[in-house]
């Protein structure tokens, strides 16, 4: 049996200006964005080329705003992938080459952080 993980919960505190940021700085895809009711909002996004998404909205998590920590994309390119968003104005982390691979760190306007991993070529 197949266990595959396609939703992660981003907790915000203005589901707009969360949407522009992962949306239009950091490049994700705007596949959802449905008002339920008066208490739900349901917002779902999708980074290029991934198979998990991410939603965030009103009444789609009892996390606080800021506290999802650690979430990680692995990227082919990890240098290209921080000139895409420091081209978009996110600001990110130089790049921290370790022997298990480079990583490149930020965060969204609430604090949520973001590591993107550049896996070594395996022998």
């Amino acid at each position: 049996m197949d266990w595959k993980i396609e939703l992660v919960a981003i907790p915000v505190t203005d589901v707009d200006r969360a949407k522009a940021f992962y949306v239009d700085q950091v490049g994700f895809h705007a596949d959802h964005d449905h008002q339920v009711s008066d208490t739900l909002r349901f917002v779902q996004l999708t980074p290029p080329g991934s198979a998990c998404s991410i939603v965030l909205g009103t009444g789609t998590t009892e996390m606080a705003p800021g506290s999802q920590k650690g979430v990680q994309v692995v990227v082919p390119d990890v240098e290209a992938a921080r000139g895409e968003l420091v081209a978009h104005g996110v600001q990110a982390s130089e790049v921290d080459a370790q022997p298990w691979g480079s990583f490149v760190y930020f965060s969204d306007p609430d604090g949520n952080t973001w590591a993107l991993q550049q896996v070594p070529p395996r022998p």
